[in-house]
């Protein structure tokens, strides 16, 4: 397992223990995981965004704190803040992202989030022009997502 992959474990189970809310000192978490403090800041500004629906506040200094907040919202209005997040673009990895925190958040199942990934994945658009992927990808992802809120 990745680096990146422990620490955001690590955040996740400490919001789950904590009814979706964490609050993390940087240099002890990175001290207990046996990682940088840098690689703390890069866990928390690519997975915990407020498009994966987080809240993410810090204070700085030496009593200084990062505090995560899982915002909670029904499935028709989370989706349609990840819709709204998307914008004219999304590349694969991103996509992959999105569909992982709506299956771990329950917002779609299993079965749909394979359905999803599978329509969103490289070998569907091999045929396409590099330059229109990823307009096409966000295109069909908005699409898909808006089926579901219906």
């Amino acid at each position: 397992m990745r680096m990146s992959d422990l620490v955001a474990q690590h955040i996740l189970s400490m919001l789950e223990e904590s009814d979706g809310n964490a609050e993390i000192r940087r240099n002890e978490l990175a001290s207990d995981l046996g990682c940088v403090p840098s690689q703390i800041n890069y866990v928390i500004t690519s997975r915990f965004t407020p498009e994966q629906g987080y809240i993410v506040e810090s204070r700085r200094g030496g009593g200084g704190y990062i505090r995560i907040t899982r915002v909670k919202m029904d499935k028709s209005t989370a989706i349609m803040h990840i819709v709204n997040s998307i914008g004219a673009t999304i590349d694969k990895a991103t996509a992959e992202v999105m569909i992982n925190n709506m299956y771990n958040r329950s917002i779609i199942d299993l079965q749909t989030a394979r359905i999803f990934a599978a329509a969103l994945s490289e070998r569907v658009f091999r045929e396409i022009p590099q330059d229109y992927r990823d307009k096409l990808r966000a295109r069909i992802f908005k699409n898909m997502l808006l089926t579901l809120s219906e």
